[in-house]
């Protein structure tokens, strides 16, 4: 409890954590590329929707909930993504689900990432993880690559609070595969939450790149 209320409420610390292409952990925190979790195989009507078509990102087992993961889910159309960025119209989907292993399914695979294992978490003060690369960054204060308002006017409005951040500049160079394809443009997607007692209602905020 303390450590939590220092990382999302006080913000003095934060998480950090790393992608890994040859990890000796089998399961580590989650996994980027690859495929969804086997969880999504029955519920596929939970991603797409209607015409939109969306691919498997990453997941991460939740960090202050045992037994529950996140799973992030980006659309397939990259025009559509590209003008979709800021809630509440952001279009990639965050969706909490109990932990679950890799699906063999490759329905929901993204062709431009190598999976890569996330591998545990690093908890470390928010000041010494100013000038550090990571791969995904739990709590602390967001780095924003566009300190604009309007990207959280409307989180702010509806009481969201920062959760976590995926920072391309923390991808290992064997992410992307050789002719991929950056999802976010070489940016960052920030994904925020109701923050109380507990976490709940995690989404996708919004999404920068320079």
């Amino acid at each position: 409890m303390e450590n939590k209320t220092n990382i999302l409420i006080k913000r003095l610390d934060c998480i950090l954590y790393y992608a890994d292409l040859d990890s000796t952990n089998e399961h580590g925190a989650g996994w980027i590329g690859g495929n969804a979790p086997v969880f999504f195989d029955n519920h596929s009507d939970l991603i797409h929707d209607h015409n939109q078509k969306y691919v498997f990102y990453l997941s991460l087992n939740h960090p202050f909930k045992p037994g529950s993961m996140i799973s992030i889910f980006i659309p397939e159309d990259r025009d559509e993504h590209l003008e979709n960025n800021i809630y509440p119209n952001c279009l990639v989907k965050v969706i909490e689900h109990p932990i679950s292993a890799e699906s063999t399914n490759n329905i929901f695979a993204n062709s431009s990432l190598i999976k890569h294992i996330i591998a545990d978490g690093q908890l470390i003060s928010d000041e010494k993880s100013i000038d550090r690369p990571f791969l995904i960054k739990v709590g602390g204060n967001p780095r924003l690559i566009q300190n604009e308002d309007y990207y959280l006017a409307k989180l702010k409005e509806e009481s969201f609070s920062f959760f976590f951040q995926v920072d391309e500049d923390g991808y290992p160079d064997t992410l992307i595969q050789e002719d991929g394809s950056y999802p976010f443009y070489f940016g960052s997607l920030y994904i925020f939450a109701k923050v109380g007692t507990e976490i709940e209602h995690p989404i996708a905020g919004f999404w920068q790149f320079s």
